[in-house]
């Protein structure tokens, strides 16, 4: 990280460059990290300039010129997600930060970045990767700007995007870079996205509607076909001319592999929410890596192109990733500074990658993909004896065994035939898919044996809980609840009606019931006294007024206040943000006439569904009479048992012309987890994993 540094080593440059905005971890947990450790071990040469000084070029100069590339992330969040709430104010704080404390990186930080790294050394391959790239990696809907934006690869002016968990693509990059290729020839590794002008020799081109048609629609030229010329047009036949006969042929289906999909182009999708939709649902289509086209969408005079997803790591691929030297310790410059985000994971290990549950607010699929990645049992068990034997602090008890979910740990088709094939956007959603293998008997035993190693005294399960799954294997469920809660298990009901839980595609509220049953038996049979933390999400599209209240009167009935509460957020590529800036729904065929979603917009409105959900805050009561009121529910104001909030006065016109007013920098807050009053403790741990 300093020049000292690299004198220490005995190097006069780097081979690889790497800038963060996070604090440099060195943690498995920390996307930086990883990607140093890998190419380490590849025998290059790694510096990080974590969270530099973006005014200017200096800081971006403190290693010298990179030998082979620049490689830029935003960190383990994206920067406009973790420097703004949902309400679009900004954060006071930064948990990746020394300290926490906020303001150490830029808006859109992958740009910035990249730009700054230019201006410091003209010439240098410059390669972009991280969530924050990964899902803006084709035109995408910015919330924050409220308007379609371009792909970051243009903007960045970055040589090659990596997307998704780039391991493997990227130890490809810097082998080939270092055996003396140009940047330009990388044009043909999996997970990377890059400008091109021209059409390689032997693809075919395919328009995006045909393989979902969204209705009428301009003709879209091929820019790679010349226009014909005039003895190619279509002349005036002579009314007696014989008629050709017709021949029907088997049409040639063209080489998957060598087929790229023309998505519409972002100056269309920008002007028409049809076809952003359009382009959004062929774009969650081709996400599974065993069938997945290449995709290319025009961008002014140029293309951005995608080729197909990476291929999931094997385990042993896996292990071989986190078994690498890690110190498992903030960098030793930044002293007895507290990292809130270190502090969070330091006593938790990570047993696998993706998620198939596809619910629509989340970015994992679009990340990391819907086929499980797993380590093995010794690679797991190596690591919390390695948490045991030198991360200071430990007192034996480790936070989690987990990942984006809890329990999808070995969970996967039952026929990889089948798992390549398949074009589902969820495993589990409407139902659990009868193909889907849901034993979750080596997660018990992994259980099992990690509480059983010596100087661990226990082992709890803080990542978030598939309780449709659970439900599935009542001897998991009866493992965990009676050894591996800490009092309190965190569970993602997420809503309580059919209308926002379809548009969400999470389970029904009859799942729930029967999870939760199950849950207070083996508490009982284990004499413990336990509890349940639901997750709710307000003003999700597709949710109405109504849905609201009928979810704050089932709170009520079930004698749940919620602590804090996450506003929807419409992070970039999710199925969830294409609803809310379309008002279409892309989980079906989209069209002119296809469903539209009610969606919550509006300062107002957002605030009334947060506020909803803490019908029991007295801060909320004269938001909440006022909509009772105007909703003809006059009967749940006042004292009786059914009532949602006491009588009293209403807001004024004054007070109601604020609920529009345009944020204010510096009064947010972090958004993080629900509570019950008795269950702060759980409430306080964040969210960032599963969202």
């Amino acid at each position: 990280m300093s020049r000292a540094e690299m004198e220490a080593l005995g190097w006069d440059a780097c081979d690889v460059v790497l800038v963060t905005g996070d604090a440099y971890v060195d943690h498995p947990s920390f996307g930086m990290a990883v990607i140093g450790r890998l190419l380490e071990a590849q025998g290059l040469r790694v510096g990080i300039i974590a969270q530099p000084d973006w005014r200017d070029k200096t800081d971006f100069m403190r290693l010298g010129r990179p030998r082979l590339f620049f490689g830029v992330t935003a960190g383990n969040m994206d920067s406009m997600i973790n420097r703004y709430t949902a309400e679009k104010r900004l954060r006071h704080d930064d948990a990746y930060t020394p300290n926490g404390e906020g303001g150490k990186r830029p808006d859109r930080a992958v740009v910035v970045y990249a730009q700054r790294c230019r201006e410091a050394y003209k010439g240098v391959p410059l390669i972009i990767g991280g969530i924050e790239a990964s899902l803006r990696r084709i035109a995408h809907f910015d919330y924050w700007s409220e308007t379609v934006r371009r792909s970051v690869l243009p903007d960045a002016k970055a040589d090659l995007l990596l997307f998704g968990n780039a391991e493997r693509a990227l130890v490809e990059v810097a082998r080939r870079l270092a055996d003396g290729e140009p940047i330009q020839a990388l044009t043909d590794i999996r997970g990377t996205a890059l400008m091109r002008s021209d059409l390689p020799a032997g693809w075919s081109v395919i328009d995006s509607t045909e393989v979902d048609r969204p209705g009428r629609v301009d003709a879209v030229p091929n820019p790679y076909q010349a226009e014909p010329g005039c003895e190619q047009a279509d002349a005036p036949q002579p009314a007696d001319a014989p008629q050709p006969l017709m021949v029907l042929e088997r049409p040639v289906r063209p080489d998957r592999a060598k087929t790229v999909i023309r998505l519409p182009a972002f100056e269309q999708v920008k002007a028409d929410p049809v076809l952003y939709a359009h382009a959004s649902r062929v774009m969650h289509l081709e996400t599974n890596p065993g069938n997945a086209r290449a995709l290319v969408q025009r961008h002014g005079e140029r293309d951005v192109w995608l080729n197909p997803p990476p291929l999931p790591l094997a385990t042993e691929e896996l292990d071989g990733v986190f078994d690498l030297p890690y110190s498992r310790l903030p960098h030793s410059s930044y002293g007895d500074a507290r990292i809130p985000a270190y502090e969070m994971i330091r006593f938790s290990v990570n047993i696998m990658r993706g998620c198939f549950g596809g619910c629509t607010f989340c970015s994992i699929t679009e990340h990391e993909g819907r086929i499980i990645q797993n380590r093995s049992e010794d690679s797991i068990l190596r690591e919390v004896e390695a948490i045991r034997d030198r991360t200071p602090g430990f007192t034996g008890t480790i936070s989690d065994l987990g990942g984006p979910t809890a329990n999808m740990y070995r969970l996967a088709c039952k026929d990889p035939k089948i798992e390549a094939a398949c074009r589902r956007l969820s495993c589990v959603y409407p139902g659990i898919c009868s193909n889907l293998n849901t034993d979750h008997r080596h997660l018990t035993t992994l259980y099992r044996k990690a509480r059983k190693l010596p100087g661990i005294k226990r082992v709890l399960i803080a990542s978030g809980l598939r309780y449709d799954l659970a439900v599935e294997d009542p001897e998991y469920l009866r493992e965990l609840v009676t050894h591996h809660v800490g009092g309190y298990l965190k569970i993602a009901p997420e809503h309580t009606e059919d209308g926002p839980l379809s548009k969400m595609m999470k389970p029904g509220m009859g799942t729930y019931y029967r999870f939760k049953r199950l849950f207070e038996q083996f508490s009982r049979e284990a004499g413990k006294k336990q509890y349940l933390i639901p997750y709710f999400i307000s003003a999700h599209p597709g949710t109405e007024d109504g849905d609201m209240l009928n979810l704050a009167l089932w709170l009520k009935e079930n004698d749940l206040r919620l602590d804090q509460v996450q506003n929807f957020i419409p992070s970039p590529l999710s199925n969830a943000t294409t609803m809310y800036h379309t008002g279409r729904n892309p989980l079906k065929k989209v069209g002119r006439s296809s469903e539209q979603v009610s969606v919550p917009k509006g300062a107002r409105q957002r605030r009334l569904h947060k506020a909803l959900l803490r019908y029991h805050d007295p801060e909320n009561w004269p938001l909440i009479r006022e909509a009772l009121l105007k909703m003809g529910r006059r009967d749940l104001i006042g004292g009786g048992p059914r009532a949602l909030v006491p009588p009293g006065p209403v807001r004024g016109a004054a007070q109601s012309a604020r609920d529009g007013r345009k944020p204010n920098p510096g009064r947010g807050r972090p958004a993080s987890a629900a509570s019950t009053p008795a269950s702060r403790r759980g409430g306080q741990q964040r969210r960032s994993r599963r969202r």
